[in-house]
């Protein structure tokens, strides 16, 4: 079965993934803290610094599960196929 008979993932088309991005994008961005605010210090951090390193970790970890979960990487079937060919 060669690559364009398989069936392909399209997950750019759901948009549950783009507004989960959006969510997490809209947190990370610290336009909803208050200017000039720093306390209370959580482990030396000012609390937006600490919700922001948060918030890019759950970015991080949602990007790495897209790719491992939502996204059909067929390389290697790629790779064979070019293989047969030369």
């Amino acid at each position: 079965m060669s690559v364009s008979e398989k069936n392909v993932k399209e997950p750019i088309r759901k948009k549950w993934i783009w507004v989960v991005m959006g969510i997490i994008l809209l947190g990370n961005v610290p336009w909803y803290f208050s200017v000039g605010s720093y306390e209370p210090l959580i482990l030396g951090l000012p609390y937006w610094g600490v919700i922001i390193i948060i918030f890019s970790l759950a970015l991080c970890a949602y990007l790495s599960w897209l790719c491992i979960h939502e996204w059909d990487i067929v390389e290697d079937e790629e790779e064979s196929d070019k293989g047969g060919e030369e």
